[in-house]
């Protein structure tokens, strides 16, 4: 052998092998791939940059080189590509694994974080290894499309590869959960989520996001995710209109629906003898739902439900002879309306209260 071995445990004992494997002719043994294996998961896993080793394989190499006769020489490159291949071969292994490891890591984060599962302390320190501080406020957005988000869709990636580049360096978390995309990012930065709002509607043909409002801590992430969730589910009774949805704008719904029984007592109450019209309740609450969108504006309203004014205008006489309440009336207007958001909510009259 040369006087001077190479010494590296990436390579460790290679040059021997080399010169055994090429003075006999043979293969390298099952036993001797498997080494050649173990040596590359260990420098993968000590973050050791793969150019290195293989250079050290070359060495190797021109060292068995030196000690072996002409007749032997010819299938060193052989050998020598068989000792690389299985020595790459566990080096991707062991990235693969730790990439494994590190999503499953980030999913249990994720699911801690967006459930609240976890200790409060604890999640704190897990959520710097993942570009959060939840000492401060957070809020959340989740966007959804006409197909269900997932991890590596190029959907998703595109829109969190937008997001990123344009916010680099930022705390930002990007993830998808249940067929949503999310968005977390520092309460005190609203034109992070107002740009992922933005690029997750125009990446998709329909989709819609919500942002829930900051709140501070480690629990202010879930609050911020279930307001979001439940203006997305909200929009979706209600029929609302737009493709982004702030919480912050539709702080009256919960309040309306905090007491069901309540609401539910008067949807029926005012709007109940609307059943006894031709058609029953349901072409009266659209309606009375157009008119109020339009803001009471009754050409508007006729527009909306392709009617003409004048068949708009027995609509709503014939609503005031069922209700006794008059839409045109001021005082009337606000009990109609608000029983008409009522029966939205609570998906009357489809849906027996």
């Amino acid at each position: 052998m040369a006087d001077q071995a190479v010494s590296n445990e990436h390579v460790a004992g290679l040059p021997d092998l080399l010169h055994s494997a090429c003075l006999t002719g043979r293969r390298l043994t099952r036993a001797e791939l498997e080494a050649c294996r173990v040596r590359g998961e260990r420098a993968a896993e000590l973050g050791v940059p793969v150019r290195g080793p293989l250079r050290q394989h070359v060495c190797a190499a021109q060292e068995a080189l030196t000690t072996l006769p002409p007749a032997a020489a010819g299938s060193l490159l052989a050998v020598l590509e068989q000792a690389v291949d299985a020595f790459v071969e566990g080096y991707e292994r062991a990235q693969h694994q730790a990439v494994r490891q590190e999503e499953a890591a980030r999913r249990e984060f994720i699911d801690d974080l967006l459930y609240g599962r976890s200790d409060l302390g604890r999640l704190a320190e897990r959520s710097e290894r993942f570009g959060l501080r939840l000492s401060q406020a957070h809020a959340v957005a989740v966007a959804t499309g006409p197909e269900p988000y997932g991890d590596g869709y190029p959907v998703a990636r595109g829109i969190e590869s937008a997001v990123l580049a344009r916010f680099a360096g930022r705390q930002i978390l990007l993830t998808t959960k249940d067929g949503r995309l999310i968005c977390v990012a520092p309460g005190d930065q609203p034109d992070v989520l107002a740009f992922f709002a933005k690029q997750a509607y125009a990446a998709t043909d329909g989709g819609r996001v919500a942002i829930g409002r900051s709140h501070p801590g480690a629990g202010g992430v879930v609050h911020s995710y279930e307001e979001a969730l439940n203006a997305l589910d909200l929009a979706e009774r209600m029929g609302l209109e737009g493709p982004v949805l702030h919480a912050a704008d539709l702080l009256v719904y919960p309040v309306l629906t905090r007491d069901r029984q309540a609401m539910a007592d008067l949807v029926e109450s005012v709007l109940g003898p609307l059943r006894k019209g031709r058609g029953g309740a349901r072409p009266f609450i659209d309606t009375l739902t157009a008119y109020f969108d339009s803001g009471c504006v009754a050409t508007e309203t006729a527009r909306r439900l392709s009617l003409s004014v004048r068949a708009l205008t027995y609509r709503l006489q014939r609503i005031h002879s069922l209700t006794g309440a008059d839409p045109a009336d001021p005082v009337n207007r606000y009990t109609l309306q608000t029983a008409v958001i009522g029966a939205r909510l609570l998906g009357w009259p489809d849906t027996e209260l």
